[in-house]
């Protein structure tokens, strides 16, 4: 990666930036809702469905806990651990639980595995042997929601019935190999509206206006002036020729090749996910972020200090680069080291954020949408690949491509990196709210467009675009949360609420106002050399 002395939003077009432009097309975040197979309910057993949090002592020391959900029958859990008891654990034996157990089942929790009989057999046959609540093994790591068989209409259930993932119950059998195992049942509830999403919301908004008004406040005519005069690798480097910026212009055979693009990787991701794959991800986030990062550090640096680059050094390599630039360039990497050698922690989130911000700012700046009709055919095509790949990808695939990926399963514990992720500060059940890059860069390029044409045709806020396209992606965000909401934390694709709310506006304002035809065959006049999408000049 080579840094020049100074900065004129020159941006170097480099395989893994781009690369990870299409990544995160292809990982658009659902948040961290698992998908939830439903069957029908019946007047005989309407429990609501409640998220439960399982404790779990072995020999007498807590282990991490566990989750699950309840039945539609059965009773019900209390809210709170405190009221709650500890009760030892025993497997059913047979292990299906679908006639009576030879194991002393009385004031235990049973455990049986899903499969062989209905739910409500294994229940009544826990209670009839005592058990003072059932736990069920899925056989996948989704946690299905349990109902009542059409043949029963009237239930005697006094026992709480839970569902667990696979996974869980794999712990649970390796931990009971000649150990005392306890656990406590209970159902936190969770708050409707975490601190969280508001935070993302504002990380999401803000990156995308502070993309679009990057050029505008980021460089001056002195940055030029003084990257001129210092870039002499460059033979037309003082002339301010076009040569000196670097644009990707997005065509409309690019924005199809561009999604067809985005979902080969993501199916290669859902068959070969795996840890090293991950790292691969990990390590070209790391590169795009530091070079994304160096852009957003330098480029106010150049702007308010216009001897800092003077000054500069040959490093193999390299070549000439600026002192300032250099150190700046180093503070990066160190960053992006500590951050991935401390991806798993806590606090991980924040420099993943700040990485990801300054990335998606550099890739905004990067690239461009020359007018609507390209825009229209690129987000279209998101619009259809998003909805396809979350709710119509099961129907080939037997589960959500998109949701499986996202959640990282096979990944070895690593999660992919594209997204911005905030803690849930007050949900008991802890996790995430997170957003993929794909959901702020798409919209964004639509937003930038939105800024660069009211600049060139004089138009003020009121009556130009990009107010109305910032107002228009905030209220899709928020549909984004509401339908993640009505549909309990099912993954949503993002775009289907953030198209309408972008897209949709520019057309409608466009045709209100008599501008339509002019946004859809709008050609930039630009001074740089831009560089399409397909590899024409």
């Amino acid at each position: 990666m080579s840094f020049p002395p100074g900065i004129r939003r020159r941006f170097v077009v480099s395989f893994p930036l781009l690369l990870l432009v299409t990544l995160s097309f292809a990982v658009v975040a659902t948040a961290d809702g698992a998908s939830q197979d439903e069957g029908p309910e019946l007047p005989a057993c309407n429990n609501p469905f409640k998220l439960v949090k399982v404790k779990i002592w072995v020999d007498g020391v807590e282990g991490e806990d566990l989750s699950g959900i309840t039945a539609s029958f059965g009773a019900s859990l209390p809210e709170e651990a405190n009221k709650s008891s500890k009760l030892p654990a025993v497997f059913s034996n047979p292990l299906n639980g679908c006639s009576n157990s030879s194991s002393k089942l009385t004031g235990s929790v049973a455990l049986s595995i899903r499969g062989d009989c209905d739910f409500v057999t294994k229940a009544k046959v826990a209670q009839s042997g005592g058990a003072s609540a059932l736990l069920v093994i899925n056989d996948n790591e989704e946690l299905y929601k349990m109902v009542c068989s059409e043949n029963d209409t009237s239930l005697n259930i006094s026992i709480p019935v839970v569902m667990i993932p696979k996974s869980a119950g794999d712990a649970i059998n390796k931990s009971m190999e000649e150990k005392h195992v306890e656990f406590l049942l209970y159902a936190p509830t969770r708050p409707i509206v975490d601190f969280s999403v508001i935070f993302l919301w504002a990380m999401a908004v803000g990156t995308i206006v502070t993309a679009s008004l990057w050029q505008e406040f980021g460089t001056s005519e002195n940055s030029d002036e003084r990257y001129n005069e210092l870039s002499k690798e460059s033979p037309n480097a003082g002339t301010g020729d076009d040569d000196d910026k670097e644009i990707l212009d997005i065509s409309v055979k690019g924005a199809v090749v561009f999604v067809i693009t985005a979902s080969t990787f993501l199916v290669l991701l859902y068959f070969f996910m795996s840890a090293w794959f991950v790292w691969l991800l990990i390590v070209l986030f790391c590169i795009g972020g530091v070079q994304g990062m160096h852009t957003c550090i330098m480029t106010p640096i150049v702007r308010k200090c216009r001897n800092c680059p003077q000054k500069t050094l040959n490093l193999p390599l390299f070549g000439e680069v600026s002192i300032v630039s250099f150190v700046v360039a180093l503070c990066c990497l160190i960053f992006a080291v500590v951050w991935a050698v401390n991806r798993r922690e806590s606090y991980s989130w924040v420099g993943q954020d700040i990485l990801g911000i300054c990335l998606m700012i550099t890739v905004l700046q990067l690239a461009r949408l020359p007018n609507i009709k390209v825009a229209t055919v690129l987000l279209c095509c998101a619009f259809v690949y998003d909805i396809f790949w979350v709710f119509l990808s099961p129907l080939i695939f037997h589960q959500s491509v998109m949701i499986v990926v996202a959640r990282g399963d096979n990944s070895g514990g690593e999660s992919i990196p594209m997204l911005l992720r905030v803690p849930r500060a007050f949900d008991p059940w802890g996790g995430y709210d997170m957003i993929g890059f794909g959901d702020i860069l798409f919209p964004g390029l639509l937003v930038a467009f939105a800024f660069r044409y009211d600049k060139a045709c004089k138009k003020h806020l009121a009556n130009g675009y990009f107010l109305w396209l910032i107002i228009g992606y905030g209220f899709g965000l928020l549909f984004t949360y509401l339908g993640l909401y009505l549909m309990n934390g099912q993954g949503q694709p993002a775009l289907l609420y953030l198209v309408p709310c972008t897209l949709g506006v520019t057309v409608i304002l466009g045709l209100v106002r008599g501008e339509l035809k002019e946004l859809w065959n709008y050609s930039p006049e630009s001074s740089s050399a831009t560089t399409n999408l397909t590899g024409e000049a």
